[in-house]
């Protein structure tokens, strides 16, 4: 349930659930992420932006709006294990490998990795080692891009853009199934939104269970609603219900019976060839009048800079940058409906039914 506004006079939930709803409205920094309780507004840049590009889906054609960017600026550890392998990783060990190298940035004390940084460089400089400060220079451009899209912004979760992109659904406590689900952000965003029902996260790495999810800061506050006064309410992870599971998505045994298919940043990691597989697993596990929610990263050039900066972190996987008309077309040659598609700050947003 939603934290309580009435004095407590248990310090250890207080300090376990420290923001109530009290502190809607509030947004601060903390040393890894922002705390963010503003609600969305429509003149917000951060708001989900309803584009609406494409009027009719079935007039749409590849040759008018191209194909996705490939980024193929992989990383110097995916590099190396092709030279001493002979071969590329495995999808699932290049899968391993990010999400290792990813988590890294999530736990850092960013302030305090900056200023260690930057007295190392300076460090470097007064005994002009020059490769040591070319290293130097690197690591804080990569720290100082990191804390404004993760802290400053917020881009990578985005609490404001996502809120706004699953707001209005038909949804009474539902059955949400996240796929590709690492530390299951949206879903618990999701959750809150619309509460009492169950979440499912499937990945198939086992540091997403007890790792990215397991360490992911129980006193982060989610933004949803409140079943109890119909207004907002402040959720926590240790309130939903959730459940994980560790295993390839081709395994599951689940039926059409989830209210909710949701992925984030997943589609983007297959080729043309096998995207319709990957489409077609958003339609097997919805109930008949579900919606399948779906994010990718925006082609955009801030995007592209992105990628190429911080390759070394994020680049173990294929990965396309996308447009919203090029995600909405794979989604419609593949049996989908678009109900609302659009973007947010470095997201392409769509929901969608099966037809």
């Amino acid at each position: 349930m939603p934290v309580s506004l009435e004095p407590s006079l248990d310090r250890e939930t207080e300090t376990k659930f420290p923001y109530t709803e009290a502190d809607i409205g509030r947004t601060e920094l903390t040393p890894s992420y922002r705390v963010e309780l503003r609600n969305p507004h429509p003149a917000e840049l951060d708001r989900f932006i309803e584009v609406d590009q494409v009027k009719d889906w079935s007039l749409l054609q590849w040759k008018e709006i191209g194909k996705p960017y490939q980024v193929d600026d992989m990383a110097k550890g995916w590099k190396r294990w092709k030279a001493e392998a002979g071969q590329e990783m495995s999808v699932k060990t290049s899968w391993e490998h990010f999400n290792r190298s990813f988590h890294e940035w999530f736990v850092k004390d960013v302030p305090h990795e900056l200023r260690e940084t930057k007295h190392s460089l300076k460090q470097h400089l007064a005994r002009f080692r020059w490769s040591e400060v070319k290293t130097g220079l690197s690591d804080y451009l990569k720290l100082s891009l990191w804390n404004y899209v993760q802290r400053v912004e917020d881009g990578v979760w985005d609490p404001r853009g996502k809120r706004a992109l699953f707001q209005g659904l038909d949804l009474e406590k539902p059955r949400i199934l996240f796929l590709g689900a690492a530390e299951g952000y949206e879903a618990m965003q999701l959750s809150a939104m619309y509460p009492g029902g169950e979440v499912v996260l499937v990945d198939y790495d086992a540091f997403c269970k007890t790792d990215r999810y397991g360490s992911f800061p129980e006193t982060y506050p989610f933004l949803g609603s409140n079943p109890s006064t119909g207004g907002p309410g402040v959720w926590y992870k240790e309130q939903m219900n959730i459940h994980y599971i560790v295993d390839d998505i081709r395994n599951l045994s689940f039926g059409q019976e989830f209210d909710v298919v949701l992925s984030v940043g997943l589609l983007e990691h297959f080729p043309d060839k096998h995207k319709p597989e990957a489409i077609d697993w958003h339609r097997r596990f919805l109930k008949p009048g579900g919606y399948a929610i779906l994010t990718t990263p925006r082609d955009q050039l801030k995007s592209r800079l992105y990628y190429k900066i911080m390759a070394d972190v994020m680049n173990y996987t294929y990965r396309e940058l996308m447009n919203i008309r090029q995600m909405g077309l794979y989604l419609y040659e593949n049996g989908f409906d678009i109900l609302r598609h659009g973007i947010i700050k470095v997201h392409n947003g769509i929901v969608a039914q099966p037809r």
